[in-house]
């Protein structure tokens, strides 16, 4: 059996995701070289934002976050204070000269599975707080959960915010397109209050619906906030790339998972394997500029990412049609993996 969780764009931790996210995207508009790792935390009529940036855009950080929160369906008060530095020259000085800003493995994974190469139970968990979170009297605060026995549905938990009449059975089955076992919907019996007046937020705390549910492991550390710099993103969108293009490669083949691994300051990845064995030669520069610019990660758009999951949607430039970069300087090409 295997179990995936989503949340709505309106849960308290997403709030702060997009927030952060929203930020990086002004601060790209105006200087699309800014160094941006931006974190959020919200709750209780509060929400403080910190973080490291260097730029020469201006960017008002209180006007994003409160334009970001009422954008969002919440109508009550909310103050914004704020407590921002510049990188630190101990990190810029590496980054600087081409090389990755911050040491982690980052992670890329696709299957056949599902027309979205995505894990199953992901998807129907995803479609689900989707389709929800749109409609008219609920929200904009839920989360589900989605457990597969097989291909079959085991279990549907929704637990939404609203006060109308619980969504039926039969309307779920009809959202995820099959049969569901058990379903509950609210289990504690109500929830009318949600966002920042009921819980706290964070930047990053929802690392296992960024990427592909709880059944893939998670390399580095969170995606929203954080310029293309950051191998923890553009490196973790790279993976993503690469895994879909070794199907795309190798149709015999059900499922790609990609770990890529670099050393703060250096351009190379220290390591690239593909399920498990050493990737050589393959026709891509893996480098931060290399990635940055196959991707064309330096354009604003990232606040949308940090919605409903960073992977999985073919607007974004790391789910297109994957094919070796033309202009690789990688001579010898293997597709063989070792």
């Amino acid at each position: 059996m295997k179990t995936a969780e989503c949340v709505f764009p309106g849960h308290p931790d997403k709030i702060c995701d997009q927030i952060s996210d929203a930020i990086l995207d002004e601060c790209l508009k105006q200087d699309p070289t800014a160094r941006v790792a931006i974190e959020v935390m919200g709750g209780h009529g509060i929400i403080t934002i910190t973080g490291e940036l260097t730029t020469n855009a201006y960017v008002d950080m209180r006007k994003v976050a409160q334009k970001v929160y009422k954008g969002l369906g919440y109508h009550d008060k909310i103050g914004v204070q704020t407590n921002v530095v510049s990188q630190s020259p101990e990190i810029s000085q590496g980054v600087d000269t081409g090389g990755a800003g911050d040491q982690g493995i980052m992670v890329g994974y696709a299957t056949r599975a599902t027309k979205t190469m995505m894990p199953l139970e992901y998807e129907l968990a995803r479609k689900l707080a989707k389709e929800v979170s749109e409609m008219d009297g609920y929200g904009p605060d839920g989360k589900c959960q989605v457990t597969l026995d097989g291909d079959k549905i085991k279990t549907v938990i929704l637990s939404v915010q609203t006060k109308n009449k619980p969504i039926p059975k039969g309307e779920i089955e009809k959202i995820l397109g099959r049969k569901c076992g058990d379903y509950f919907f609210n289990p504690t019996g109500k929830f009318e209050i949600g966002g920042f007046e009921a819980d706290t937020g964070l930047t990053g705390r929802k690392l296992a619906v960024d990427n592909y549910g709880p059944q893939i492991p998670v390399g580095g550390g969170c995606f929203s906030g954080k310029d293309p710099s950051k191998v923890d993103r553009s490196a973790a969108y790279m993976a993503r790339y690469l895994a879909k293009w070794f199907l795309g490669e190798n149709p015999n083949v059900g499922e790609a998972l990609v770990k890529i691994a670099y050393s703060i300051g250096v351009a190379e990845p220290v390591m690239v394997t593909v399920n498990g064995r050493q990737a050589d030669n393959l026709p891509f520069d893996l480098t931060p500029a290399g990635i940055i610019g196959f991707l064309n990660l330096r354009q604003p758009g990232y606040q949308e990412t940090a919605r409903l999951g960073h992977f999985g949607d073919n607007r974004f430039s790391w789910e297109q049609a994957a094919k070796p970069a033309k202009s690789s300087s990688r001579q010898k090409i293997d597709y063989q993996i070792h």
